[in-house]
């Protein structure tokens, strides 16, 4: 199984960060490997998860091979990849790429959500502007160090004290208005988000919306599976803005941890955050 991973690893590594002689940018790379559709890979890993456990109550030979075949077929719907399929030249993957760098078109997750705090559109923008300070709301963060004046280098939390990084750019922005970014080539993450600073009528503050789009490393059936796991990205982006406003109104964030509804599951966090 092990050296099958190895396998299939390489190969999807040579066709996404190939020399590029066949004139596919990465991301269109990206959803050629994919070739398992949405239906059919949430059919794979629910499947593959009940004739694992199967298998391992038989607790004989026969049993091991059924558990390695639903191990296989868990794999075949995580990665959404099928070597049957690529060797026909067959593919139940929807495969349109969008013209924004760094998401697919439709096979992201988009997130939009709205807070109105009571502070000026310039005060908001600046403290933002500065990615150095997210991590001090968003808790998925660990760190974010400035490269220059539109590139920065990204730390989240992974699974099991492990860490994703990625570079991201800030590709356009209006002061006091909106910042849009986007991750770099070769990011653990692939995303693109925008946050928009609107001053609310009659002096009541600025309303605050976040826009994200972001690939799952397991796709949307890695998202999928992660909300029925209390990991919806919506979620925790409203909670998010939430202590951005704490922190923006009150100076601080109340804290909520050994609160339940603090708990993260970790098949959540392993679907949505890793690789």
């Amino acid at each position: 199984m092990e050296a099958r991973e190895s396998t299939l690893t390489a190969e999807r590594d040579r066709d996404l960060v190939g020399p590029g002689a066949d004139g596919m940018e990465p991301a269109e790379r990206e959803v050629r490997w994919i070739n398992v559709g949405d239906g059919e890979r949430l059919a794979s890993v629910l499947g593959g998860v009940a004739l694992a456990r199967y298998g391992l109550k038989l607790n004989s030979p026969g049993g091991a091979l059924l558990a390695l075949a639903g191990g296989m077929l868990v794999y075949r719907g995580l990665t959404g990849h099928c070597d049957i399929y690529r060797s026909l030249g067959l593919s139940t993957a929807r495969r349109t790429v969008s013209p924004v760098a760094s998401v697919l078109h439709e096979q992201g997750i988009k997130v939009e959500k709205t807070v109105t705090i009571n502070k000026s559109p310039e005060e908001l923008y600046r403290f933002w502007r500065n990615f150095e300070n997210l991590p001090r709301f968003m808790k998925h963060l660990k760190s974010v160090r400035t490269l220059d004046d539109k590139r920065s280098h990204w730390v989240a939390k992974g699974p099991a004290g492990t860490t994703l990084e990625w570079d991201a750019e800030v590709y356009t922005e209006r002061e006091n208005e909106f910042i849009a970014w986007r991750s770099l080539e070769n990011a653990d993450v692939d995303s693109a988000g925008s946050v928009h600073f609107e001053k609310v009528p009659g002096d009541r503050g600025t309303r605050v919306k976040v826009l994200v789009k972001y690939n799952p490393p397991a796709g949307r059936l890695g998202a999928l599976i992660a909300k029925l796991f209390g990991e919806a990205p919506e979620q925790q982006i409203e909670e998010d803005l939430l202590r951005f406003k704490q922190l923006m109104e009150a100076g601080e964030i109340p804290t909520t941890e050994g609160q339940p509804a603090g708990r993260r599951s970790m098949l959540g966090r392993i679907l949505v955050g890793a690789r």
